[in-house]
């Protein structure tokens, strides 16, 4: 069945990159599969991802977490709007992280520029500007350090805490994303 959404979120593949800041958006889609999900996640190679179906009351969402690493991660979009002949701007809901927001925030915004973040510019290149995306806010880096190693660390025990009770108002986040497209015949 084609979903009438895929949810898409950014980070990088592998234990490694498990809990570090640049993996906010594959663990704010852990969050909403937990609540959404159906079934175990698969490997879907076609589209150079994991990905789960879900449903959120009658309308079908397939979940997906890019295999490629963060600086491809449009690679693996493009294959899911070809396959599945999606409109970017209406099927589309990417999550990721976001150093210019505080810790624990997030915003959605219907299309926009990739700023500084490598994931958003791989998909940026592949679709346009024109697609949803929702930040999650990881916080500034500190004022001395290198911003890739910054992302790449872990979050500590503090930061997970504050994560965790943020991704617990995200399910109500997406259900009203979704109702609201569904309501108005999108």
């Amino acid at each position: 069945m084609k979903p009438a959404l895929v949810v898409v979120g950014l980070g990088n593949p592998g234990a490694s990159y498990t809990l570090t800041r640049h993996n906010a958006g594959f663990q704010a889609i852990d969050a909403l599969s937990d609540e959404f999900g159906e079934g175990d996640w698969k490997d879907a190679q076609k589209f150079l991802s994991e990905s789960q179906d879900g449903r959120i009351v009658t309308v079908p969402i397939l979940f997906c977490k890019p295999r490629t690493y963060m600086n491809r991660s449009g690679e693996a979009i493009r294959k899911l709007v070809d396959f599945y002949k999606l409109d970017p701007k209406e099927q589309i809901l990417v999550l990721c992280d976001d150093i210019d927001l505080p810790l624990g925030t997030f915003r959605l915004r219907m299309k926009g520029g990739p700023g500084t973040h490598n994931g958003l510019k791989s998909v940026v290149e592949q679709l346009g500007e024109d697609f949803p995306r929702l930040r999650v806010g990881i916080g500034p880096k500190p004022a001395t350090g290198d911003l890739s190693t910054w992302v790449l660390n872990r979050f500590s025990e503090e930061e997970v805490g504050v994560l965790a009770k943020t991704f617990q108002e995200l399910p109500a986040l997406l259900k009203k994303f979704v109702m609201e497209r569904a309501e108005n015949g999108d």
